[in-house]
């Protein structure tokens, strides 16, 4: 089986389709970056999207779980959602417990919605680390957790990764 490039999997059109970001903006130079990477990688599959923005990575969930519900109240659903924010590690256990229970929460949500997710919230050691990976021109890990989600919404919808 060949692994298709990192371009080849948002080329499939998806239009139509709605995607939620909510983007911890704790570190915000940080977060501006994965968005920008998300963003792009949505526009290219032709995905619309809303963003919301909450403080820290231990809201995301969620503040997710709040915005699908309020969309499938008002009749307009999303199709998948992407969680962008980082975590660096520091000098208490902090890290870890930010870290492990936003990862659980987001993978309890979306399975139990049994809705695409792209975990795009950076676990580093320090502040240089966050900024390669969040960078869309380097790490673009913004633009992986798009890819991830738009790959499991195809899935879901029957297109294959």
């Amino acid at each position: 089986m060949v692994k298709p490039r990192r371009s080849e999997l948002t080329e499939e059109s998806v239009e139509g389709a709605r995607f939620l970001i909510v983007e911890a903006r704790f570190y915000e130079d940080v977060a501006a970056q994965l968005h920008e990477g998300a963003v792009a990688a949505l526009k290219r599959a032709q995905a619309h999207y809303l963003s919301w923005q909450v403080p820290g990575a231990l809201e995301i969930p969620i503040a997710m779980a709040i915005a699908l519900e309020a969309a499938e109240a008002s009749g307009t659903p999303f199709h998948g959602a992407l969680a962008l924010g980082c975590v660096i590690r520091g000098e208490t256990a902090h890290f870890e417990i930010v870290a492990h229970e936003s990862a659980r929460a987001l993978m309890d949500l979306a399975l139990a919605r049994r809705l695409p997710v792209g975990n795009g919230i950076l676990t580093v050691e320090n502040a240089a680390q966050a900024k390669e990976r969040a960078d869309p021109r380097r790490g673009d890990k913004g633009g992986d957790a798009a890819r991830a989600a738009l790959a499991l919404y195809r899935l879901k919808a029957g297109r294959g990764i």
